[in-house]
This record gives structure tokens, C-alpha cells and sequence, in this order.
């Protein structure tokens, strides 16, 4: 790869991550500001047929300002090591950890609660890059899984049920969702 096309994918990397970080951040805005809280109603809702759109919704809505500043720095480390090999990695390592996650939660997480948050995302990120290695065999992959671990790995405690009210099924069936992401992955670089 040369300079030229280097510095390009960076950029498009850079956009795509600025992007989803404005959505976030515009959708705090409003609901802070506009909605008082109403478009927490778009989360994830258990057993509900109308908490199925949460699945679409929910990794861009916020309970608070802290819950948004605690996901938004590591949303887009690991957003931005997603894409280290391809950029395309990010979009289908976010579609499966969305949907993943989503289910995960609208079949296992308790009726009458409600799922928000990036961390459905962040930890299919994280599912994504600690598995990468294992599945794809090559140095590069492996030293990114490694370090990986090194940084981030103490937040696999999320995807055990030691919190009330932190989702721990969106953290548990995201990183299933990165996971089966990797494996794909793997799968289509070496068939």
C-alpha cells in the first residue's frame, strides 16, 4: 500500500469513526434537550415486539452523560483497530454485534426492562479483536489480539451478571457477535 492510499483509508476511517461518534453524541443532545428522556423507549425492550427495534436503535442511545463519556473514548479505540485490515471489518463486526447482541438480550434479559447503549458494539468489538488472532492465524492478528488483552482485557468482567443494571446480556451476546464475526472473517480471508 502506498503513502497516498494509506493516508486515504486513514481518513475514511477517521470520517466513519467521527460520524458514528456525532450520532451518539446528537442523539444524547435530543434527548437530553428536546425529548427529556423519551428516546430511551427506543431501547431494547425484552419479550416485547415493539422492543425489537431497540435492536436498531439502541447502541445509540444513552442513559446519561457518563454513560456516553465512559463509551465514547473505547467506541472508537476499538472501532479504529476493527478497521486496522480492512475498513469494510468494521461495518459487518458492527451489524453482527447489533443484531447479535440485540437478540441476545430481546430473548435472555428480564421482560420490563430496557437495553441502551454502545457497549452491544464495544464489546463485539472486543469479542472481534481478542478472537481475530485465533482465527486468523498470522503474526499481525495475533499481536493485535494480544495487545488487545493487554488494554482492554479486565472489561471482560462486563459479560457476567455482577451488575443489576449494567446489561450484562448485551455485553455477553455482543462479544458472541464479534466472535462469530471473526470467524467469518477468518473464513473469507483464507477460503
Amino acid at each position: 500500500m502506498n503513502k497516498k492510499s494509506i493516508s486515504k483509508t486513514l481518513q475514511n476511517q477517521i470520517i466513519i469513526l467521527t460520524i458514528f461518534t456525532l450520532i451518539f453524541w446528537s442523539v444524547q443532545i435530543l434527548n437530553f434537550f428536546v425529548f427529556r428522556g423519551a428516546l430511551l423507549e427506543f431501547g431494547i425492550i425484552p419479550h416485547s415486539l415493539i422492543g425489537l427495534r431497540g435492536i436498531l436503535f439502541a447502541p445509540f442511545i444513552h442513559g446519561s452523560w457518563g454513560h456516553l463519556l465512559a463509551n465514547t473514548p473505547i467506541f472508537i479505540v476499538l472501532g479504529w483497530l476493527v478497521m486496522l485490515q480492512e475498513t469494510s471489518d468494521f461495518f459487518i463486526v458492527t451489524v453482527l454485534s447489533m443484531l447479535v447482541g440485540g437478540l441476545g438480550i430481546w430473548f435472555f434479559a428480564p421482560a420490563n426492562s430496557i437495553h441502551i447503549g454502545a457497549s452491544i458494539l464495544i464489546f463485539g468489538y472486543l469479542g472481534f479483536l481478542i478472537l481475530r488472532g485465533y482465527f486468523q492465524r498470522n503474526l499481525a492478528s495475533i499481536s493485535l489480539s494480544l495487545l488487545v488483552i493487554f488494554l482492554y482485557g479486565g472489561a471482560i468482567w462486563g459479560i457476567l451478571p455482577l451488575d443489576p443494571h449494567i446489561s450484562w446480556q448485551g455485553h455477553l451476546f455482543g462479544f458472541l457477535g464479534g466472535v462469530w464475526s471473526a470467524k467469518l472473517i477468518a473464513k473469507e480471508y483464507y477460503s
